[in-house]
């Protein structure tokens, strides 16, 4: 593909070869695009990901995660008490 500064090619051949190029070009962009745009795809991924690094993490160190995970629940109970005082 040439640049939009650069000459024509004059060469049918290579015409159509800067055509396919750009082509390929904008069908990739557009592939990029419509992934960026499908936010409940993207979601999902993001959601199996953080699963996947849970899983892992807890196959790795389970008393760690254990404890990350009532460290969570009495800050949330805490949190919940100290609103019901206020």
């Amino acid at each position: 593909m040439t640049a939009p500064d650069e000459p024509r090619p004059a060469d049918p051949d290579a015409i159509r070869a800067d055509i396919e190029a750009t082509r390929e070009q904008l069908g990739r962009t557009v592939d990029e695009l419509a992934h960026r745009l499908d936010v409940p795809s993207r979601a999902k991924e993001r959601a199996l990901l953080a699963r996947d690094t849970a899983v892992e993490t807890y196959r790795e160190s389970p008393p760690a995660v254990l404890g990350a995970a009532a460290a969570l629940v009495a800050v949330v109970v805490g949190i919940v008490i100290w609103r019901k005082k206020r």
